[in-house]
């Protein structure tokens, strides 16, 4: 059987080689955010290297890294076709002013290489199922699990789509969505990407995982504080006047029924 530590480096190398590819790609589009549309597909990449490379191959794995494909894909996809045709993102387009000639090698470290890492990091619950071979088949925990799975993937999916169909709607230019599931929270999105990680630790942990739990929380973190809610917010309170008004009545992230305002 192979050790945790290989497999672990195993999947250290997969997701470092994919980001290493997307970065040379983006050497050649001029477009550093190639590797926002590869997110998702990194962990799939990991999931199933690990399945292989781990030799067990039973249920709990298939079933995990099939998961995983399912999230990844989706997320790949959507920004793939959320992205199209819109060219750099804002937020590369400064760092690449910033940077300069040595941007393509600062690019390198600072955004592919650590998001590699990053992802290794949050995936650590999925690697450690791909290598525990008991429990050998699913367990009370495992559709505790597969139901957090389902609701963070609803809360994903449905959000993204309600809120592209009302950037859709040329008269919601500069208006603020503040119905469906974005009427309790001001971020389902990133809270059902959150719940999907944390249904991820729930696997580990009915496989004796429990100290993978730093995956979903760097997830967490980064989604809450980092690149997800506090980055896009900062941005919101400037475009949009009447964003205040429902930062005032609706949670950030956790979904909750909105407040009353005067």
């Amino acid at each position: 059987m192979t050790s945790g530590v290989t497999l672990y480096s195993v999947g250290l190398a997969a997701a470092a080689g994919l980001m290493v590819l997307v970065w040379i790609a983006s050497l050649v589009r001029h477009d550093a955010s190639l590797v926002d549309r590869y997110w998702g597909l990194g962990f799939v990449l990991v999931a199933w290297v690990a399945l292989w490379i781990g030799e067990i191959g039973g249920v709990r794995q298939l079933l995990v890294a099939t998961l995983v494909t399912v999230w990844g894909v989706r997320l790949s996809t959507y920004i793939t076709w959320r992205n199209w045709g819109e060219g750099e993102d804002y937020r590369y387009r400064a760092m690449r002013e910033r940077g300069g000639a040595a941007f393509p090698i600062k690019s390198l470290i600072t955004v592919f290489l650590l998001q590699a890492v990053i992802l290794w990091l949050v995936a650590a619950p999925v690697l450690d199922v791909m290598r525990a071979a008991t429990p050998e088949e699913v367990i009370w925990l495992d559709w505790v699990a597969l139901a957090g799975f389902g609701v963070g993937l609803t809360f994903e999916a449905v959000g993204d789509w309600q809120m592209a169909r009302f950037k859709a709607d040329p008269s919601n230019k500069g208006k603020v969505l503040d119905s469906g599931l974005w009427r309790y929270t001001r971020h389902p999105n990133y809270f059902g990407d959150a719940v999907v990680w944390w249904s991820f630790y729930v696997f580990a942990v009915a496989s004796g995982g429990w100290w993978t739990v730093y995956g979903p929380v760097v997830m967490t973190v980064l989604l809450m504080k980092v690149s997800g809610v506090a980055l896009l917010e900062r941005n919101l309170e400037q475009t949009k006047p009447r964003y205040r008004d429902y930062v005032a009545r609706t949670n950030a992230f956790f979904p909750w029924i909105p407040k009353h305002t005067d």
